[in-house]
């Protein structure tokens, strides 16, 4: 017997996966911020930095206590990609800040190292979190810390 369905090709692979959600709880290990990453194969449309925007909050990542979460998004076979950070981290860092962190993410894409691209920039998100909101006894994990896969 056969499927009618392609079987969806995976991003990455399972080591790959582990990279990145280490560097997420990594990240947030000493900070009450939060890092998400979100992959899709397309960006259709639309521009990254809106798609990231819209995932945002449709993920309602605007709900965290002191609006300090933080997501990657990347659109693999688009070639395109965006770093998001709710209001909170957005007024400590500035945006210069977000530039820098995409182009050290787009030196390892051009390179095909997507994984350890996106794991760079979660470590580097981490630090500026916990440098403005470091942890306390009283945080929770607010997201999970797993990829979040889209289309």
């Amino acid at each position: 017997m056969f499927s009618l369905f392609k079987r969806k090709k995976k991003f990455f692979s399972a080591e790959e996966q582990r990279l990145i959600v280490s560097a997420i709880q990594n990240a947030e290990r000493s900070t009450s911020g939060e890092v998400k990453v979100y992959v899709e194969s397309r960006c259709s449309y639309m521009d990254a930095l809106d798609r990231a925007v819209e995932l945002f909050a449709e993920m309602g990542m605007q709900d965290t206590e002191e609006r300090n979460a933080v997501l990657v998004y990347v659109a693999i076979k688009d070639h395109q990609f965006a770093v998001f950070g709710d209001e909170g981290i957005h007024r400590k860092v500035g945006p210069d800040y977000w530039n820098t962190e995409v182009i050290k993410m787009m030196r390892d894409f051009n390179r095909d190292n997507y994984a350890l691209g996106i794991a760079g920039c979660v470590e580097d998100i981490g630090q500026a979190l916990q440098q403005f909101f470091p942890y306390t006894n009283k945080d929770k994990n607010e997201l999970s810390d797993d990829i979040q896969f889209g289309r």
